[in-house]
């Protein structure tokens, strides 16, 4: 009978026990600007993310060493690339190839080589790096991703790259603590408009441990949000007054320029 206690007592601690969740690392993220206001006279900017990790109970004890991979994507498009061959003497557009719903900015960061966070697998499963950054492209009739080596992908992001808007850097997060770090989000000048999301993942011993997200927007501001307003909400208005005002243009500068 003392037995049977016992084995049931083993049961019942193993089920309490076993269904608690394991303790693990939380992943605390601020921007240092949510809203980047774009001017005429705007020539790129900088955000900083600052990050901490943190553990889930005051008891447990937290890796020797974290890798963190930051991802920042801007407005999805769909992008036409073409390839320009010599056919009679000229340049012509010989073959085109659609990129479907890619970001328009992409910037991948990192506090090391990815190659040395994790494996080729994992890197793979969670886009880490461009290499393995999922740019579906439409073949016929159906969409997909290729393969890194394939000529249009390597010169779409190379196309992107030259224009600042894809990239790379493995050393672009830096821990400042063992457990706080920070990276450096670069705006060029012709970064588009829109919403932008950051994906922050924590890497442990080559595995994620955990991953949150931010966001931040980049907006027109002045007298050029007003012009691209007015011609989307007015546009019949917006389209008057730019006749009257190229009419009075050419009135103008018949009477400053008028031989007498």
């Amino acid at each position: 009978m003392r037995c049977h206690i016992t084995a049931f007592a083993v049961l019942i601690a193993v089920s309490v026990f076993g269904a608690q969740p394991a303790a693990a690392e939380k992943l605390i993220v601020s921007i240092s600007r949510h809203q980047v206001l774009v001017t005429s006279s705007f020539t790129g900017t900088s955000i900083v993310l600052f990050g901490t990790v943190e553990p889930d109970t005051p008891t447990f004890r937290m890796r020797n060493a974290y890798d963190i991979v930051v991802t920042v994507t801007g407005p999805r498009q769909t992008l036409v690339t073409r390839r320009k061959e010599r056919m009679f003497g000229i340049w012509a557009n010989a073959a085109s190839r659609t990129f479907v719903n890619v970001p328009s900015y992409l910037h991948i960061m990192a506090n090391r080589p990815f190659d040395q966070i994790a494996n080729t697998d994992t890197l793979r499963r969670l886009q880490g790096g461009i290499d393995y950054f999922q740019l579906p492209q439409q073949i016929g009739t159906d969409v997909a991703d290729t393969v890194r080596e394939d000529p249009f992908r390597v010169n779409f992001v190379r196309l992107k790259t030259e224009q600042q808007l894809y990239g790379q850097w493995p050393n672009g997060v830096t821990f400042l603590t063992p457990t706080l770090f920070r990276a450096e989000i670069r705006l060029p000048a012709e970064a588009p408009f829109g919403n932008y999301d950051a994906d922050v993942k924590l890497f442990g011993g080559g595995n994620m441990i955990v991953r949150v997200n931010s966001a931040f927007e980049v907006v027109k501001f002045g007298f050029e949000q007003f012009v691209a307003n007015a011609a989307r909400d007015y546009g019949l208005l917006y389209g008057i007054a730019t006749v009257m005002m190229a009419l009075a243009t050419g009135w103008f500068a018949s009477v400053v320029f008028r031989r007498d």
